[in-house]
């Protein structure tokens, strides 16, 4: 949106129609107090093309992920996005669209949901999708507020090898919410099964964990929480479900994720996606909106807005959820991703990110100084580095050299350091990394 200022015969022609002589009049009625007293001290304007020039320059200053060999991972990947999934997710009726309240003017937004609801249910073999959420953390909170609300009971249990910030944005609204969060210890890297008492509400666990793993003892983990009458919760990676099971078959009652891998690029942080699936026996309690399928009166097949669990939509504190909006642009561009990649491309996707990862992981910790975090356990597409040198200082390093690591992260052992690799990384830029990392983490460097 372009911004022309008034000119001074706009501003003159304002102050006559106001009977005013000049703009300090404007503020008259304001007391001396809150008023400045002295112009602002702001230089003096410039053209639109010296603006362009300067601010290109500070934006030159950055490096972002397309600058950089990007094997950064922690809940956020760099996976290849086809052209088109945008070229379509852009388009004006999708691109402009707010909530379709209004379903006879909506049908193509609602089929689009409901495209991608199905998407969902089918990958992780749950019965039930909502229409999206905010991102990954959220949707566990509203995994969460389902399981309270569900069992009437106040604790959960979270795996360590839960994503940080998942469990820190848990706690925040479990504080709130009146739900305590007990950490469960995930030494070697991986969670062992769980003790499951009669006050815990669910049991948490990522899959792919936090730290790259598969987590060898999930289904035993969810059994006894069905055995001690608490919901199964999933943290899963959708891209990940080409070669691993889904949560329904692993015994989740509901899965959440963090969608960005689904058609959505690295875009600073956000806009991301939330995902959360469930059994049918929760669908009352599914957060946000749910579009189902019907036919009109002629006899058509239709789309239309089934649930709505909104403070706005039913009785405010009582509602199931205060979710208040979704990322319906996000599921769109997540549906279009899927439908291009298909079961096969999911497949093969799966396949590549993780011969990737073991290629990689045995290359990096062949690196003097540098070492895997948890040899024992079985990464998928990404794993943990532990090093000489402070992994911060690593980091950096290796963005001097040209390549993206991280996130750094708090780990049972001490500080590690991640290292993903998608379907986007090549066997040469991975023995690059490798070279480079020896350079900046590699025995004899400082401390």
């Amino acid at each position: 949106m372009r911004f022309a200022p008034h000119t001074d015969e706009d501003v003159r022609e304002m102050l006559a129609a106001c009977g005013l002589g000049s703009v300090d009049d404007l503020f008259a009625h304001l007391p001396p107090g809150v008023v400045l007293g002295r112009d602002l001290d702001l230089p003096e304007g410039i053209s639109e093309p010296e603006l362009v020039r300067r601010m290109s320059a500070l934006a030159a200053r950055d490096r972002t992920a397309d600058d950089l060999v990007c094997f950064a991972g922690g809940g956020a990947y760099d996976h290849y996005v086809p052209a088109l999934v945008w070229a379509l997710a852009g388009r004006s009726e999708f691109y402009t669209s707010y909530t379709p309240y209004q379903p006879e003017l909506s049908q193509g937004v609602l089929q689009a949901l409901f495209e991608y609801q199905s998407m969902i249910c089918e990958l992780t073999a749950l019965e039930v999708s909502n229409a999206s959420l905010y991102d990954g953390s959220t949707a566990l909170v509203e995994a969460a507020h389902m399981a309270t609300s569900a069992t009437r009971r106040g604790r959960i249990l979270v795996s360590e090898a839960v994503d940080e910030r998942h469990r820190e944005t848990l706690r925040t609204y479990g504080a709130g919410l009146g739900y305590a969060i007990e950490l469960v210890p995930a030494d070697g890297g991986v969670t062992p099964v769980p003790a499951v008492a009669e006050d815990v509400a669910a049991v948490v666990l990522q899959h792919p964990n936090a730290y790259g793993n598969l987590e060898p003892g999930i289904r035993e983990a969810f059994a006894a929480a069905r055995a001690g009458g608490a919901r199964a919760i999933q943290v899963f990676d959708p891209l990940s479900l080409g070669l691993l099971a889904p949560p329904g078959e692993l015994g989740a009652d509901i899965a959440v994720a963090e969608g960005q891998g689904l058609g959505n690029h690295l875009n600073y942080g956000g806009p991301y996606l939330g995902v959360i699936a469930a059994r049918m026996q929760d669908v009352r309690r599914m957060p946000g909106r749910i579009v189902g399928e019907t036919v009109d009166v002629d006899g058509a097949t239709g789309y239309v807005l089934t649930l709505q669990a909104r403070e706005q939509h039913i009785r405010r504190e009582k509602a199931t959820s205060n979710i208040c909006t979704n990322q319906t642009l996000m599921a769109v561009a997540a549906a279009i991703y899927l439908a291009w990649l298909g079961p096969d491309g999911l497949a093969e996707l799966g396949r590549h990110a993780r011969s990737k990862a073991a290629y990689a992981a045995e290359r990096l910790a062949g690196v003097p100084g540098v070492r895997l975090a948890f040899p024992g356990a079985t990464p998928f597409k990404e794993f943990a580095l532990r090093t000489d040198r402070d992994p911060l200082d690593v980091q950096a390093a290796l963005i001097a050299e040209g390549f993206l690591v991280g996130p750094a992260l708090a780990a049972p052992g001490g500080p590690v350091l991640m290292v993903s690799t998608t379907e986007r990384r090549t066997r040469e830029e991975i023995d690059a990394l490798a070279d480079a990392l020896g350079r900046a983490g590699g025995a004899g460097a400082a401390r």
